[in-house]
């Protein structure tokens, strides 16, 4: 990661406290977050934000989900790519512990965790270390004045440019049309080619639909899969 100055104190929007916990739950957090939570990260672990060491990733391909909700695509992907180790950054706990216990279940061992925002990852990632990205449904924000705290903006996207390799993918996929608009215009300022735009039924063909692209559909929403290039 190039020297640069401290990332500002920054704000964060989303939830990270929803329903009771399941006593299940409670063991898989208590048990299993620890070993896979990447050290280094954090403020009090790394005050200087030196650049991630990442052997933990055993010199394999490096691959980010951003928001991985109920953990269901993550596993999905470190399973069918056992050649690759996977980042999960996402703060919402009562997600974390569902994807615990789905990693238990799945015995998959390529991934590590970051149970908070993932722009405290991009601080500490090295340059151009990351060949694809997830962002998978993220929260829409849908009232005008809040479009600023979507992701598909340029707090978020010029700190992962950073860290992406040149020609590494980024995917998108959402239910919401403003979203997809939103994308298109800001993803491709911040270094990025549009390569595929698909609608429903159009998705990556080693895609796992999500429960909540199932919502969606049972609601009447169209999903759109989205591909990017990095430049």
């Amino acid at each position: 990661m190039s020297e640069s100055a401290p990332p500002p104190r920054r704000n964060f929007y989303g939830r990270t406290h929803g329903k009771t916990l399941r006593a299940s739950q409670k063991d898989y957090l208590a048990h299993d977050l620890g070993p896979l939570t990447l050290k280094g990260v954090t403020e009090a672990e790394n005050p200087a934000h030196a650049p991630l060491d990442l052997s933990f990733a055993g010199g394999r391909p490096l691959w980010l989900e951003v928001g991985f909700g109920g953990g269901e695509h993550l596993v999905h992907m470190a399973a069918l790519n056992p050649q690759v180790h996977i980042i999960g950054a996402e703060p919402f706990v009562n997600g974390i512990a569902m994807l615990l216990g789905k990693i238990r279940a799945a015995g998959v061992t390529n991934l590590s965790l970051h149970p908070r925002d993932v722009r405290e990852v991009f601080d500490v990632l090295p340059d151009a270390c990351l060949s694809k990205v997830f962002l998978n449904y993220p929260d829409p924000w849908p009232k005008a004045r809040h479009h600023r705290r979507r992701f598909v903006t340029p707090d978020y996207l010029l700190p992962l440019a950073r860290c992406m390799a040149p020609g590494a993918e980024l995917r998108v996929a959402t239910d919401i049309p403003d979203y997809v608009r939103q994308t298109l215009e800001e993803v491709p300022p911040a270094g990025f080619e549009l390569v595929r735009q698909g609608g429903p039924g159009e998705a990556w063909e080693d895609w796992l639909s999500t429960r909540y692209e199932q919502k969606a559909l049972r609601e009447g929403r169209e999903p759109h899969y989205l591909t990017f290039r990095r430049h």
